[in-house]
């Protein structure tokens, strides 16, 4: 008698509310910009960060959030690192929030 082991699933189990609209709009935004500054297309940066050219254009749009493993491959293919490409959503993301903040009134 053969027992056959269940092949784990992949991706977000169902249901998972892991998706943040804002960051992944952000983190498209920021890859098209370096894109652009590279001089490079969609298809070309796919190529090269070995994605697929829809998933590509998915994350530039922010439909899509790429996982920390994307995000370092397609840092690599834009030949910038990948903590920089971290650090410039962190600041993208904080000139946002902050945007709208007013500051406070003094007395």
């Amino acid at each position: 008698m053969s027992t056959r082991v269940a092949k784990p699933k992949t991706g977000r189990p169902r249901g998972a509310g892991s998706f943040d609209s804002e960051v992944a709009t952000v983190v498209g935004d920021v890859i098209r910009k370096n894109r652009l500054a590279a001089g490079i297309s969609q298809e070309t940066l796919a190529d090269m960060a070995n994605v697929g050219r829809s998933y590509c254009g998915s994350v530039e749009r922010g439909e899509s959030q790429p996982t920390l493993f994307v995000v370092l491959k397609m840092a690599a293919a834009l030949e910038i690192e990948g903590h920089t490409l971290v650090r410039q959503v962190e600041h993208a993301l904080a000139r946002r929030r902050f945007k709208g903040a007013t500051k406070p009134k003094r007395s």
